[in-house]
């Protein structure tokens, strides 16, 4: 029995072991958490602006400080008449909601620098990633047997499944996001928004006989579950072919028989996000994350309530119960204040319109930084570039041919040295798996 559990505890050592030769960047080594008086005066610095911001450009939105540098209080107007109902409770929506600038700052900032397309590449580098993660993104993965059965899931990932990142960070330049919002059909955005470089819309959105509301163009499309289902009838929203899907969940048995039968001529890809914790939920939100991590500039139109709204209601369908459309609203809000995006609706219509106190990009630096030590995040308080990496695996293959994308995009590349950065989902620590050329690995390493 003895020799048993030394065996056991040996094994258990050993696999351990082989984990941690992934795993870096998790301790003090690549950070430190020391919160400097110069990182305090940066939060109170962004928060102070943020409030002045919103106070400029929030149609009647207030923020005022919480408990400590990084939470703010969203507050609406008094007269703000609450329409939604929450199924669970029956509770109608706040008129305030609890804001943490820095989870905003130091997420969103990783974002930019992220890829979020689940490639094969990203499952190869996790350890033990066949088994513990592939079979958690195919619809019924539980009979799957965690995926032992290694064939069956790359035969079901495999159509949505590229060997390497298809987009990279800095790839398009202007780039519009377009919610399903009833307010779109108040204002005709249609040829403004066909002026963009990429333009994302989202789940079964249509096109046609509402282009000069919404445009007629459209590069990328999100979908939620129900959408991915109908994967035929979201094909031929647009010029078929053209537009690239991204499924923010799970693939299907109905989508891959789809893909195969149809066919589905369209890129189809599944999403690799990060975590929002308790911020606005939704396709728009995931839209908005994945257009801010392969384009400069982010405007968005459709997603808002402007003051005054008497429902949530769809531009192409009758009202109905969706989102929190005012915990939208103040965390979308949130978002332009910190330069993320620029808001676009019926009462914000001016293309030319200025976001008053938006922070100078020294100011989120330091604040990014800040947050990231109060957080405890991965790599925090540290300038080498692959702190925020809790794993660090080496290229397979060709490095990214960079020489066909935009002067930006290559610029971007050569200032992370060519490393891959993937979100590690659900990772507490906000960490990223990195893979990198032999050159920064052996630099790394020694």
């Amino acid at each position: 029995m003895k020799l048993l559990k030394l065996a056991f505890l040996v094994a258990l050592a050993s696999g351990l072991g082989a984990i941690l030769i992934y795993i870096t960047g998790l301790s003090s080594p690549h950070g430190s958490y020391h919160v400097s008086d110069e990182d305090l005066e940066a939060l109170r610095t962004l928060q102070s602006g943020f409030q002045k911001c919103v106070s400029a450009n929030g149609l009647g939105l207030q923020a005022v400080s919480g408990r400590d540098n990084c939470e703010v209080i969203m507050r609406f107007p008094s007269e703000t008449v609450p329409k939604w109902k929450d199924p669970k409770t029956g509770e109608l929506e706040g008129l305030s909601y609890e804001l943490n600038l820095c989870e905003a700052v130091a997420t969103w900032e990783q974002v930019r620098n992220s890829t979020t397309v689940l490639t094969k590449e990203y499952i190869d580098a996790l350890p033990n990633g066949w088994e513990d993660y592939a079979w958690r993104r195919i619809n019924k993965g539980v009979l799957l047997n965690r995926c032992e059965n290694r064939t069956l899931c790359m035969e079901k990932l495999s159509l949505v499944l590229p060997e390497r990142p298809p987009l990279v960070p800095r790839q398009y330049g202007r780039c519009a996001v377009i919610g399903n919002s009833g307010d779109l059909l108040r204002t005709k955005f249609g040829d403004e928004i066909d002026g963009y470089e990429a333009v994302f819309r989202e789940n079964g959105a249509p096109i046609q006989n509402y282009t000069e509301f919404v445009g007629s163009k459209s590069t990328f499309r999100l979908l939620n579950r129900g959408s991915a289902k109908a994967l035929d009838k979201v094909a031929e929203l647009y010029d078929k072919g053209k537009e690239v899907l991204i499924v923010k969940t799970t693939i299907h048995d109905i989508m891959n028989k789809m893909i195969r039968e149809v066919p589905i001529l369209n890129p189809v890809y599944l999403m690799l996000g990060a975590s929002f914790g308790s911020a606005a939920k939704g396709t728009g939100l995931k839209a908005l994350e994945f257009a801010l991590s392969i384009c400069d500039t982010v405007d968005m139109y459709g997603f808002t309530v402007d003051p005054g709204y008497k429902e949530w209601t769809r531009y192409f369908s009758e009202s109905r119960q969706g989102h929190t459309p005012l915990q939208g609203r103040a965390y979308y809000q949130m978002m332009e204040c910190l330069g993320l995006i620029k808001i676009h609706s019926p009462m914000r219509a001016d293309p030319n319109r200025v976001v008053k106190w938006l922070p100078s990009r020294s100011s989120i630096t330091a604040a990014r930084i800040a947050s990231e030590k109060l957080l405890r995040r991965v790599g925090a308080g540290s300038t080498n570039l692959l702190a925020t990496c809790s794993i660090i695996k080496k290229q397979k293959g060709k490095n990214v041919d960079m020489s066909t994308l935009r002067r930006a995009a290559g610029e971007h590349h050569k200032y992370v040295k060519g490393t891959t950065m993937y979100p590690l989902e659900h990772n507490p620590g906000h960490g990223q798996l990195c893979t990198v050329t032999n050159k920064l690995i052996i630099r790394k390493l020694n």
